[in-house]
C-alpha cells in the first residue's frame, strides 16, 4: 500500500470531515436542528449515510449524529519512519469522506444551493430534481444532483439485462475538449452510463462538453453532477441505491452493501488532471466499493488486494498513451479503465458513418438541428417486418425505392416505409412483431437519428450533424441487417431491407403493411392463458434481484414492461439455456387465481426456495415477486375497497400516504407482499389484471400521467367493462392525494368499487 496516498486520502478525509462539522454546526445554529434535510424523490433518505450507518437522516440535527460517525472513522497520519499497510486506515478514511460529503450536500440542499447552478447548461430528458434543468436555455440550468429513485428503476432494466453493464465516475477535466469528448463518446458507443463531477483550477469536463456541444442528459447517459469534487458523491449514491432497490438490502448491511456493488455493478472512477487530497480520499471512498480508480496523470499505484477484483488504483499518463491525437489516446484510456473493472462489452459492428450505441437512444432532435424528417404532421412514414421462404430473398440485400432526401428543402418532410424480410428456418410467423419491434430501439442507437413510434405511425428525423457525416436514407437498413443477424441469429438466416420513397409503390406497401397490423391484431387477441401449454420464465433480474422470477403468460406481460410472452418465446429460441425458459403448466391448481403446480414448482427452485406459491391473477394471495423495475405499481387501499396504480413517472404523493419510491422500496427486492405488487402497464389492460379480486373496476386512483399515456387503450378497457365511463370515476392526484379526499370523489362519481365485495 502507497504511504503517499494513504496520507494524501487521510489528510483528505480529515479536511473534508472538518468541514462538514463546521457546515452542520452553522446551518443548526441559523436554520434549527429540526429542518429538514433530503435528497429529491428518493425513499433512501440520505443514501450513503443509510447504506453505511443505518442511519434515517431527515433533518440536521440527525446530520450531525452522522457526521460525528464519520469522525469515528478518521485515524492518524502515516508516520514518516515506521512502515504499515495502512490499507484498513485509508479506507475507513474514504467511508468517512463519504458521509461527510453527502452531509455537506445536505446542507447545501436545505439552503437551496443544489443542484448547482452551471450557466448555460441545458439538460435532454425527464429530470425530477429541478424545474429549470430542461429549460435553462443559454441563459442558466442546472446539474442533475442525485439521481432519483424514478430514474433509477426507469435504468433498472437496461442494467439488468446486460446493454447498460456498468458506469463511469469521470471526475476532474480531460487533456483537452478533443479528449473529453473522445472520453464520453467511447463510454456511450460501449452503452456505459457517464456520472461527471469535479474540475481541475476551476474547469469542469461539464465545461468541455458544453463547449463540444455534447447533449448531457438522462436520454444520453451523460449525467452532469456538479463541477466541485464533492458532488462524486451522488455516484456512491447511486451505486448504494441499486443494492437498496434491487438486492433487497437494508440500510446498515454495510459489507453485503459493497459486497453487491463489488459483484454485480460494473463501475469504476476515472479521474482526470491534478488528484489532490480530497480527490484521493474521494477514490479510497469508491474503493470500498469494489470500484477501481483510474488517473490520466503520473500517480503512485495500488496492485491488487482483495478490494476491487483486480487492480486498486492505475496510473496512465495521457501524454505516455500511444497514438497520434487526443482522439486516440482517450480511445486506449477507455479501454484500460473496462480492462482493470472487468466490464464485459458487447458491441455490434453497424457500418454506418455516425457512432452507435444504446446510449444514443434517447438523443432529441430538435426542429432547429433537423435536415429531414420521415413521418410526423407533414408526412407519412411506416415499418413493417415480414417472414418469407430461404428461396425468396437474397441476404443482404439493402435497397432504395424513390428519390433521396437531396431535393428537401432543409427541415422538410417526405414519406418513407421501410419494408424487412427475414427468413430462417427456426423463424416463425409469431415472431414478426416482436422482431419489427426492435426497430425503435435500433435506429434510435444511431447518433443524430430520432425514432418515435412504430407500425404505420413512425417518425423519424436526421440531424444535419448526422447528414454532414454522410448519413442517408441507405444506412437504415444498414443498421436494421447488421442487428437482426446480431441479436436474432439464432433463428434467423437472410435478411434483406427495402426502404419506399417512391409514392405509389409507398402506398402499395402500406396497404399491405396494415393488413398484416390486423392479422396480427386478431392473432395475438385469440391468444389467452387457457390456449397455450406453458409459460416463461424471466430471471434478467436475477443479476441484481437473486430471489426474483417473473412468470409470463400471454395476458400477464413483465412487470419490466419489456418481455411479453411472444418475446419469451423468441428469446428462448435464440438462447435456449438463457434467462427465458418455458415453464409447463402442469396442473392448475387454482383457475381462478391463476395457480399452476408448474409455475409454483419453478418459482420454488428458481428462488433459493424463497416463493412456494405464486398467483397470476390476484394482488391479495400470493402475488408475484418484484425486483425493482416495474413500471407500476398497484396496492390496495382498503378504505376505498380497491386497488391505486402508480406510475413510476409520477412523483406526487398518492392516497396510501407514500409516493412511489416509499412504495418501491417496500414491493421491490424480490419480496412478495401481499395487497402490494410491481406491474407492467399494459398489464392493466388484460382481462385477467386482478381479475381475482375484482379486476379492472377495482381501480379507484391512477397517475393522471398513465391516464394521458394510454386514454385510448384505457377507455377500451372501460367499455369492455361495461361502464364506459368508468375512468373518469377513477380519481389521481390531481383530485385526491389522501384517503380523506379520496373517498368522496369515489362517492360523488359513483365508482363501482364502491359496492363491490369486500377487497379482503
Amino acid at each position: 500500500m502507497s504511504r503517499y496516498i494513504a496520507k494524501a486520502a487521510i489528510r483528505g478525509a480529515n479536511l473534508i470531515v472538518g468541514e462538514a462539522e463546521q457546515m452542520v454546526e452553522a446551518a443548526v445554529a441559523e436554520l434549527g436542528a429540526s429542518t429538514p434535510v433530503a435528497f429529491t424523490n428518493t425513499a433512501y433518505h440520505l443514501p450513503v449515510i443509510l447504506g453505511f450507518t443505518g442511519m434515517e437522516v431527515d433533518n440536521l440535527g440527525e446530520l450531525r449524529e452522522a457526521v460525528a460517525y464519520a469522525k469515528r472513522l478518521l485515524n492518524a497520519m502515516p508516520g514518516e519512519s515506521l512502515w504499515l499497510p495502512y490499507l484498513g486506515e485509508t479506507l475507513d478514511a474514504g467511508a468517512a469522506t463519504l458521509l461527510a460529503t453527502e452531509a455537506i450536500e445536505a446542507v447545501r440542499f436545505a439552503r437551496g444551493l443544489q443542484p448547482e447552478p452551471i450557466p448555460g447548461l441545458h439538460l435532454t430528458g425527464t429530470s425530477f430534481t429541478s424545474p429549470d434543468n430542461n429549460g435553462g436555455g443559454a441563459d442558466g440550468g442546472h446539474a442533475n444532483g442525485p439521481i432519483d429513485d424514478i430514474q433509477l428503476r426507469a435504468w433498472g432494466i437496461q442494467l439488468v439485462d446486460g446493454r447498460m453493464p456498468g458506469f463511469a465516475a469521470i471526475i476532474g477535466a480531460a487533456r483537452s475538449n478533443e479528449a473529453a469528448v473522445s472520453i464520453v463518446r467511447e463510454l456511450q458507443k460501449r452503452n456505459i452510463l457517464v456520472f461527471l463531477s469535479g474540475n481541475v483550477n476551476g474547469r469542469s469536463i461539464i465545461h468541455q462538453l458544453m463547449e463540444e456541444g455534447v447533449e448531457m442528459g438522462y436520454d444520453t447517459y451523460i449525467v452532469p453532477f456538479g463541477t466541485d469534487t464533492i458532488s462524486a458523491i451522488y455516484a456512491l449514491g447511486f451505486a448504494t441505491r441499486s443494492a437498496l432497490t434491487f438486492g433487497g438490502m437494508s440500510g446498515g448491511q454495510t459489507r453485503d452493501i459493497l459486497l453487491y456493488n463489488k459483484y454485480r455493478v460494473f463501475a469504476f472512477a476515472l479521474a482526470l488532471g491534478e488528484v489532490d487530497d480530497l480527490k484521493y480520499a474521494a477514490a479510497a471512498g469508491a474503493i470500498n466499493y469494489g470500484f477501481p480508480v483510474i488517473a490520466d496523470t503520473l500517480i503512485p499505484q495500488i496492485l491488487p488486494s482483495g478490494i476491487t477484483s483486480y487492480e486498486h488504483v492505475i496510473s496512465m499518463p495521457f501524454d505516455d498513451i500511444p497514438g497520434d491525437n487526443d482522439t486516440e489516446r482517450a480511445r486506449r484510456l477507455v479501454q484500460r479503465c473496462m480492462e482493470v473493472r472487468g466490464v464485459k462489452i458487447k458491441i455490434t459492428d453497424v457500418p454506418i458513418p455516425v457512432p452507435y450505441g444504446s446510449a444514443f437512444e434517447g438523443e432529441r432532435i430538435r426542429k432547429a438541428d433537423m435536415r429531414v424528417e420521415f413521418g410526423g404532421s407533414k408526412a407519412q412514414a411506416f415499418e413493417y417486418l415480414r417472414s418469407v421462404g430461404l428461396d425468396e430473398i437474397e441476404d443482404g440485400k439493402i435497397e432504395v425505392v424513390g428519390p433521396g432526401f437531396d431535393d428537401v428543402p432543409e427541415g422538410g418532410a417526405m414519406s418513407l416505409g421501410i419494408v424487412v424480410e427475414v427468413a430462417g428456418r427456426k423463424m416463425q410467423e409469431d415472431f414478426e412483431p416482436v422482431l419489427e419491434r426492435q426497430t425503435h430501439y435500433w435506429v434510435n442507437g444511431a447518433s443524430g437519428i430520432q425514432h418515435i413510434g412504430q407500425r404505420d405511425i413512425t417518425w423519424i428525423r436526421l440531424s444535419k450533424a448526422a447528414v454532414d457525416k454522410g448519413f442517408q436514407i441507405k444506412n437504415l437498413g444498414d443498421i436494421l441487417y447488421a442487428r437482426l443477424h446480431a441479436d436474432f441469429g439464432a433463428i434467423l438466416d437472410k435478411v434483406a431491407v427495402t426502404i419506399y420513397t417512391d409514392p405509389d409503390k409507398f402506398q402499395e406497401w402500406l396497404a399491405k403493411a396494415r393488413e398484416a397490423y390486423q392479422a396480427r391484431n386478431v392473432r395475438l387477441a385469440d391468444m389467452v392463458d387457457e390456449s397455450i401449454e406453458e409459460f416463461y420464465s424471466c430471471t434478467l433480474c436475477q443479476s441484481f434481484a437473486p430471489n426474483h422470477v417473473c412468470v409470463i403468460s400471454p395476458e400477464r406481460l413483465g412487470l419490466c414492461g419489456a418481455y411479453n410472452w411472444l418475446d419469451c418465446k423468441a428469446s428462448n429460441q435464440i438462447n435456449p439455456t438463457g434467462p427465458n425458459q418455458p415453464i409447463p403448466k402442469g396442473i392448475c391448481l387454482d383457475p381462478v387465481f391463476g395457480v399452476w403446480q408448474g409455475s409454483n414448482e419453478f418459482a420454488y427452485q428458481n428462488t433459493h426456495q424463497t416463493v412456494e406459491r405464486v398467483t397470476l391473477y390476484s394482488i391479495m394471495q400470493d402475488p408475484m415477486t418484484a425486483c425493482g423495475c416495474f413500471e407500476c405499481i398497484a396496492v390496495v387501499i382498503p378504505e376505498a375497497n380497491g386497488v391505486m396504480v402508480v406510475s413510476r413517472e409520477d412523483p406526487s404523493m398518492t392516497p396510501a400516504g407514500m409516493t412511489f419510491s416509499t412504495l418501491a422500496g417496500v414491493a421491490g427486492g424480490g419480496l412478495q407482499t401481499p395487497g402490494m405488487m410491481g406491474v407492467g402497464k399494459y398489464y392493466l389492460l388484460s382481462r385477467k389484471f386482478i381479475s381475482a379480486d375484482g379486476g379492472f373496476k377495482r381501480i379507484v386512483w391512477m397517475s393522471s400521467v398513465l391516464k394521458g399515456m394510454m386514454a385510448d387503450e384505457l377507455k377500451g378497457v372501460c367499455e369492455r367493462e361495461g361502464d364506459p365511463d368508468l375512468l373518469d370515476k377513477i380519481a389521481d392526484e390531481r383530485s385526491a392525494t389522501t384517503v380523506e379526499e379520496l373517498l368522496p370523489f369515489l362517492e360523488e362519481h359513483q365508482h363501482p368499487a364502491l359496492a363491490m365485495d369486500p377487497i379482503f
